[in-house]
């Protein structure tokens, strides 16, 4: 039991340690001797939990993706479809700002030569696609609930928001006002009287 759990944290250590490398540096420049180093172990036993850096790389991504799925779970559980989305926003932008695992895991959808393995890796999940599909399922929810105003395209509606989202995530990377919880609700003041049938 004790040798699992200090594999756990050095797969922990390293996925962290990963993230932060990848973040700094980009996937291309990032290098194994860099992460283990970083995080305290030696290239063999990061090669033990992680048979490249491609893979590392697929395990932030999927890390970034469970920690999007349970903060999306909790706010499912105690809000409505467009207050949901509202405030998973304000969720998201809060990690990227946080979590370096988060801000890592979405880093790594973008430039083609942040990719590890190019733009569709077999099994590789993709964060941001994670995050557009579960704004067009609320805003599907909501569309079904006539919580949408009259006309409003829930694939356009969910297109906006998710660029936006993505701008947050980009543009922060290089000033972190960007993903400042007032800059989310100034987008939220401009976009949901428009979306919503209660003009809110």
């Amino acid at each position: 039991m004790v040798k699992q759990e200090r594999a756990a944290r050095t797969r922990q250590a390293l996925i962290r340690s990963a993230a932060e490398v990848f973040a700094e540096q980009g996937f291309a420049r990032a290098s194994i001797s860099t992460i283990s180093l970083r995080a305290g172990v030696s290239n063999g036993a990061l090669h033990f939990h992680f048979s490249s850096k491609r893979a590392l790389a697929e395990a932030v991504q999927r890390e970034a993706v469970d920690v999007v799925r349970r903060m999306t779970d909790g706010v499912e559980a105690v809000s409505g479809p467009l207050q949901g989305v509202v405030e998973a926003t304000h969720g998201l932008v809060k990690r990227l700002a946080d979590d370096v695992v988060v801000r890592a895991g979405f880093a790594l959808c973008g430039e083609p030569e942040d990719r590890p393995g190019g733009s569709d890796v077999a099994g590789c999940v993709d964060p941001r696609r994670e995050w557009q599909a579960w704004i067009e399922g609320m805003l599907g929810r909501a569309e079904a609930e006539a919580l949408l105003a009259e006309g409003v395209s829930t694939r356009g509606a969910a297109e906006a928001i998710v660029a936006a989202t993505v701008g947050f995530e980009v543009l922060g990377g290089r000033d972190r006002s960007w993903l400042d919880d007032e800059t989310v609700t100034r987008f939220w003041d401009l976009m949901l009287p428009p979306l919503s049938a209660d003009g809110l």
